[in-house]
């Protein structure tokens, strides 16, 4: 069968030759978040007890000599990449003379300085060397400082290239303040000069409200994560807050002229926020440059189904607009987006226009343990999955699209269901097929991961040329441990059908302050459409500048607790489905 109205699109009964030959290999344009890396196991044995699982976060990426490179916690060594998508672990313990099975750097700070590459842990003593290299593509460090004596949780540098000076940041805490100090860049020590530089205000934003749902009124939310970026003669000071387990784990950011002093709360925050969709998080983080000068920012993922702690990692395009405002562009932040790339307007995004094609569409397996059902798997909430009764070859998922739509690229969610390893582990891999179907019945493979020998956690696959289908089947060949479970099998594509229409009747009702004493929180309610999957809220302080996004599925109201007090808002509206997306609203003010 041939369908000659779409030239774009390959029949499913001719695709098995032509992905043999070349989508294996073809260039890829575009990565998925959370980012596909071969995470470790959580090292901590308390937390092993809901059930040993992937974890890391804390993450700090570095441009150094046109490679990327990647430290985050607990990973037993780091990453390295020249094009942010194919990444290559280094093995390496940087604590010396610690217990080998669990400790390991925990929120790493990294810096680079003249020629050379710099890395330490957290500490709160001086217990932990400071290492550099010249060479990090390789295993090939030297201590640079044995102690760093001012000890330094969740620590920060920043070298400013301009001044020939190296400033530290740290603080990880719910109590005490972000701290600075300038480090000598010849002992890489304080001179002992401490300023605290900046605190929480939750009373005032509402963001940094700790709780899920910015709501819980008996713990003070924390706040960690320091990172300084200098643009422009400016010092942007980052910090995520309010806990790293939440949905609405963000990063804000303070300015100033000083890097030591004098540092003010942006307009426009939190800058990295993500609280929707299935990635949710973006928090703790770090911002860096990519090799055509764009900015991007690399940040934290919430799960927290095992523990508080499962987390994994996410990149955003980021940057400075035209009036110095740092912003992070998490819309569609989830979906296929696209690499580094030349003129990248980062402000519009990178999102390829690929859309989600199997949100809630019905599905089939071949078993199911206990109540890890099969449309777990297709929820968009990475914190549901589905579970085959066991981890052997054989075990299958398949996700019907409803319609014939074309295909461009699929993204496999593993989930950790009775996983047995603990720490890092090396020499992993997963193994599987992916087929395609018109009918369900008569199947073509489409992606053939039969001689794949890497951990693909969180494979992602852009084919190089769309497919044309109905039915798509998952079949399990080998899983490195435990079940075979699926936090997400993700289809991505254009439908054939329309797209949602001008979303209807948007509202937004303020807390009334002589009611409830405050005013950073809104309902934002709206017309049901009858054709969208979900909706995207964008919001900000300036009709010009609505940089904060809200992924929205299956409802047709939310209530947003993250605003500031003082200031009024500006939100717009958009509705999407597997077809595309509508044309937002005009824009609404509230006082």
């Amino acid at each position: 069968m041939k369908y000659s109205n779409n030239n774009l699109a390959i029949s499913a009964l001719s695709l098995a030759f032509v992905f043999a030959c070349a989508a294996a290999h073809a260039q890829q344009k575009t990565y998925c978040n959370p980012i596909n890396i071969d995470y470790g196991y959580t090292p901590i044995p308390n937390f092993a007890v809901q059930g040993k699982h992937r974890a890391t976060a804390d993450p700090v990426i570095v441009n150094f000599k046109n490679n990327y490179f990647l430290f985050s916690t607990n990973q037993w060594g780091y990453w390295w990449s020249e094009d942010m998508y194919h990444w290559n672990f280094v093995g390496r313990r940087f604590l010396r003379e610690r217990n080998k099975v669990y400790d390991e750097l925990c929120a790493p700070a990294a810096f680079v300085m003249k020629d050379e590459l710099y890395v330490i842990g957290s500490t709160h003593g001086p217990a932990f060397s400071m290492w550099k290299s010249g060479n990090p593509t390789e295993d090939d460090w030297e201590i640079a400082v044995d102690s760093l004596k001012v000890g330094a949780w969740d620590p920060g540098f920043l070298y400013d290239e301009e001044k020939d000076k190296l400033y530290l940041y740290w603080g990880s805490s719910n109590e005490f303040p972000l701290f600075g100090t300038e480090i000598n860049t010849k002992t890489l020590q304080s001179e002992g000069y401490v300023k605290p530089l900046m605190s929480l205000h939750p009373e005032d934003h509402g963001w940094e409200r700790f709780g899920e749902y910015n709501d819980n009124t008996f713990l003070q939310p924390f706040m960690e994560g320091a990172w300084v970026t200098k643009h422009n003669g400016k010092y942007y000071l980052q910090y995520g807050a309010p806990g790293t387990e939440f949905s609405g784990y963000a990063d804000g950011v303070y300015v100033s002229d000083d890097p030591l002093d004098g540092f003010r709360y942006q307009k426009h925050n939190p800058f990295s926020y993500k609280p929707g969709g299935f990635a949710r998080g973006a928090g703790h983080g770090a911002t860096y440059q990519d090799n055509y000068g764009n900015w991007w920012h690399v940040s934290t993922v919430a799960i927290g189904v095992k523990n508080n702690f499962e987390r994994r990692i996410g990149i955003w395009p980021a940057g400075f607009d035209q009036d110095g405002v740092l912003y992070c562009n998490t819309a569609y932040g989830d979906y296929p987006t696209y690499l580094p790339q030349q003129n990248a307007d980062h402000v519009k995004g990178l999102f390829a226009g690929w859309m989600l094609l199997n949100y809630n569409k019905p599905v089939q397996v071949s078993s199911t343990l206990g109540g890890y059902q099969p449309n777990f798997a297709v929820d968009e909430d990475i914190k549901t999955y589905w579970s085959a009764a066991t981890g052997e070859a054989g075990e299958w998922f398949q996700t019907d699209l409803g319609e014939m739509s074309a295909i461009h690229a699929i993204q496999i969610n593993y989930a950790d269901q009775d996983a047995e390893f603990l720490g890092k582990q090396t020499d992993t891999y997963h193994q599987y097929k992916i087929l395609i179907s018109d009918d369900g019945k008569s199947w073509n493979t489409l992606v053939d991961k039969s001689d794949n020998h890497t951990d693909v956690p969180h494979d992602y696959i852009e084919l190089s040329q769309p497919a044309k289908g109905r039915y798509l089947k998952i079949e399990n060949m080998h899983m490195p441990t435990g079940k075979f479970a699926l936090s997400g099998f993700r289809v991505f594509g254009k439908g054939s059908g329309q797209k949602p229409g001008l979303v209807e009747n948007f509202i937004v009702l303020r807390a009334d302050p002589a009611k409830y004493g405050e005013r950073r929180s809104a309902w934002l309610k709206w017309k049901a459409n009858g054709l969208a999957d979900g909706y995207v809220i964008y919001f900000g302080k300036s009709p010009d500048k609505l940089y904060g996004s809200i992924m929205v599925y299956g409802k047709n109201d939310y209530y947003f607790t993250g605003m500031d007090r003082t200031d009024a808002y500006y939100f717009q509206i958009e509705a999407f489905n597997n077809n595309g997306i509508s044309e937002r609203t005009e824009v609404v003010r509230v006082e």
